[in-house]
């Protein structure tokens, strides 16, 4: 079957499930410029009807070779109709690669690859790259395993564009003012983040759910940061960013016979290095459930967090915690999203997700609430949770819920970003050439006794974190209501323990 016939195919999967429902996305803010049509009182009478040829594609496949050096290439021609192309450099150092004393080395170098090169300065850089209508970036995170470097832009400027990508990849020159710049962009905006309480809620769930693992952090210390010097750049760079510890992924209207002579030439003379992978400590095991309320007085409302540890990436539970997801609280019919929003009231925007890495992830629902009705929230919160552990769901929802997920799927294979994160995913976690062939297949054979054995195994009402962000002179006597409550100041400072009174 073509993957046209296929797109076509899975569109239906959504038609009739979507068709009266406006989809929004959920804001952490929980403000919108437009009120979504309410779902309130909606019964789905009907599944969706699903070709079974949606569930047995066959996708286009990759074609990969190696340089000499090391270089793993891996390339998928894509839409041909379309004079696009996509890559992305993948180092496979990142945050965890980090010298424990220099947590953020790799984000800063990261940051810094196209703020100067051998041949170019920052300015020159961004005008040559405007000039032909392209795109050149990188990141890595602080607590990340890789670092990504990304181009695109329109086949007839390929030479041009892998030209500027080597050379921002190979050649940079971390100058010492943009560093410096650097440092003072990240102070500024860690000040910024500490003002919104989203952010806030974040903070305190990595370190409830990660303790020292560096999962734990979600800005790099700025007290280490401030110390960078170039040097210390560059030696991260010349120690990571080898061919060797790589991995180049390209879609796009291009071919592999046509790219390799082009990535012989950027990139052949790259020297190989040693290059020691990094090493990911255990993730700690999950703390008794506690409540952490951050304080922000005056605030009108209360930001929820409540999380559990989850899986890695390549746990075979993938496929049943993103349909016990779905059903609980992955969209507009969830039973998040029915209850709190729609049925309650008590929230603009509620639902409920899932990641997962290398190491362990988290299962997170959250959602920003009015002040008085935090405990009305909180409870609900806990129902949902103890039913979708106590109760098998039911086939309606079961069936809709896989139906969304292999429609979302098949409607992402048009589009060449997601079809290069696809292969990035594959190569990345050593899964089988056909994951993605078969990927629809396993989320339709989950069933509701999958769903409650997910919900139960990652929704451990024993361990579950709390995190509440508003006014504690208002909440903190309703919130101690469901257990042992710690309360901080937005710094991160604790003002006051469970039984004991605030600080002035």
């Amino acid at each position: 079957m073509s993957k046209t016939t296929f797109i076509r195919l899975a569109m239906l999967v959504l038609t009739c499930f979507i068709a009266s429902v406006a989809p929004i996305a959920f804001a952490q803010s929980g403000t919108s410029q437009t009120e979504p049509q309410t779902t309130k009182g909606a019964v789905i009478k009907n599944r969706a009807p699903v070709n079974q040829n949606v569930l047995r594609v066959k996708l286009p496949k990759a074609q990969e070779a190696t340089l000499k050096n090391g270089l793993h290439v891996v390339l998928l021609e894509s839409n041909h109709r379309l004079p696009t192309f996509s890559m992305e450099m993948v180092v496979m150092s990142g945050g965890l690669s980090d010298p424990a004393d220099q947590r953020g080395l790799a984000s800063a170098t990261a940051s810094l690859l196209r703020e100067g090169t051998a041949k170019h300065n920052t300015r020159e850089i961004a005008e040559l790259l405007d000039t032909i209508g392209a795109t050149v970036g990188a990141t890595s995170g602080v607590s990340s395993f890789t670092t990504n470097i990304t181009a695109a832009g329109l086949v007839e400027n390929l030479d041009q564009v892998l030209d500027l990508f080597a050379e921002v990849i190979r050649t940079p020159k971390f100058p010492a003012d943009e560093l410096e710049r650097y440092k003072s962009r990240a102070v500024a905006q860690q000040q910024i983040a500490r003002g919104q309480p989203q952010f806030l809620a974040q903070e305190r769930m990595a370190q409830a759910i990660y303790g020292t693992h560096p999962a734990a952090l979600t800005f790099a210390p700025l007290e280490a940061m401030k110390k960078f010097t170039v040097d210390d750049l560059a030696r991260f760079h010349a120690e990571h960013y080898v061919p060797n510890n790589a991995l180049l992924a390209i879609v796009g209207d291009v071919t592999l016979k046509e790219m390799l002579p082009k990535l012989e030439r950027a990139f052949g003379d790259w020297k190989a290095g040693k290059v020691m992978p990094a090493s990911i400590p255990p993730v700690p095991e999950q703390s008794p459930s506690h409540i952490y309320l951050i304080d922000r007085p005056g605030a009108v409302q209360t930001v929820f967090q409540i999380a559990s540890l989850g899986i890695e990436r390549t746990d075979p539970d993938y496929a049943a915690l993103a349909v016990m997801n779905r059903i609980l609280g992955g969209g507009v019919s969830s039973r998040l999203f029915l209850n709190i929003r729609e049925d309650k009231g008590y929230a603009y925007s509620v639902g409920s997700n899932f990641n997962s890495w290398k190491y362990r992830g988290t299962f997170v629902a959250n959602s920003p609430v009015r002040t008085e009705v935090t405990e009305g929230t909180l409870r609900e919160f806990m129902n949902e949770f103890k039913r979708i552990r106590d109760e098998k769901v039911t086939p309606a929802e079961l069936e809709n819920a896989k139906h969304a997920i292999v429609g979302q799927f098949a409607l992402q294979l048009d589009n060449s970003q997601s079809l290069l994160q696809n292969i990035v995913t594959q190569k990345m976690y050593k899964f089988p050439d056909d994951y993605w062939d078969t990927y629809p297949q396993k989320v339709e054979a989950i069933t509701a006794e999958d769903v409650q054995r997910a919900a139960r195994k990652y929704i451990d009402l024993d361990h579950l974190q709390i995190v509440a962000v508003g006014d504690a002179a208002k909440t903190r006597e309703v919130l101690a209501k469901f257990g042992q409550l710690d309360v901080y100041d937005a710094d991160g400072k604790l003002v006051a323990a469970t039984g004991q009174k605030m600080n002035p």
